[in-house]
């Protein structure tokens, strides 16, 4: 039985007195790639944000490998094993590449050396000197998703990774995610619409209808 790493259940969030999150519930397990599809405005990075705790006035259960979140600060969350890769990036413009991704802290053991990481992305090996905001668009997203996988997150939320991106880039970053995930990586990644998506593997082959998160209207999710 695969074990499941990620529960929410009830999960409500609120901006002020605005009710923006309304009931979420679903499961990511082991092994997973889960894409929250939506148009904009629907809630995903809310969804992401309340799921980490970075929304403060948040009610429900968000169960994360056996333990209820839901009363943690982000920091804690963190430490549980979750990365998150923001859509803003957060790249630091008077650090090196390699200044920041070697800026996050361990989170738990397995996370991948600077070597693993080089090869995985050599762009960011050649560009290792340059400053963070002298990188392309797609440099600083290899950079951004790079930060996570060296601190050992083993649930990662990435947040728009492929926005604004070439097509070569986007491609590249779906090769990059399949490979986390023939590691036993659990990705939860959100999409702005199907047709933004890189060249996954169809609905009809490799993708199976999960279930429904309610999120200012329905939003399909699908797991490979």
């Amino acid at each position: 039985m695969v074990a499941e790493l990620l529960r929410a259940s009830s999960l409500h969030a609120y901006y002020g007195e605005s009710h923006v999150l309304h009931g979420i519930d679903c499961h990511v397990s082991r092994g997973e790639v889960v894409t929250l599809l939506g148009r904009n405005g629907a809630g995903r990075t809310t969804t992401l944000k309340t799921l980490l705790g970075l929304i403060a006035s948040r009610s429900g259960s968000v169960v994360i490998n056996g333990r209820e979140t839901i009363s943690l600060a982000p920091h804690q969350i963190a430490h549980l094993g979750v990365g998150y890769c923001p859509e803003e990036r957060g790249i630091y413009a008077s650090l090196s590449t390699e200044e920041n991704l070697l800026l996050p802290p361990p989170l738990a053991p397995g996370g991948m050396s600077i070597a693993e990481i080089y090869a995985m992305f050599p762009n960011l090996q050649e560009r290792r000197a340059s400053r963070g905001t002298h990188l392309s668009g797609g440099e600083q997203q290899m950079l951004a998703l790079a930060r996570i996988l060296r601190t050992g997150a083993r649930l990662l939320l990435l947040d728009e990774i492929s926005e604004g991106l070439a097509p070569v880039i986007a491609q590249m970053l779906s090769r990059t995610v399949h490979r986390l995930r023939s590691k036993a990586t659990r990705s939860s990644w959100r999409s702005r619409t199907s047709a933004s998506l890189p060249p996954w593997p169809t609905v009809s082959t490799s993708w199976s209808t999960a279930g429904w998160w309610r999120v200012s209207r329905r939003a399909n999710f699908l797991t490979r």
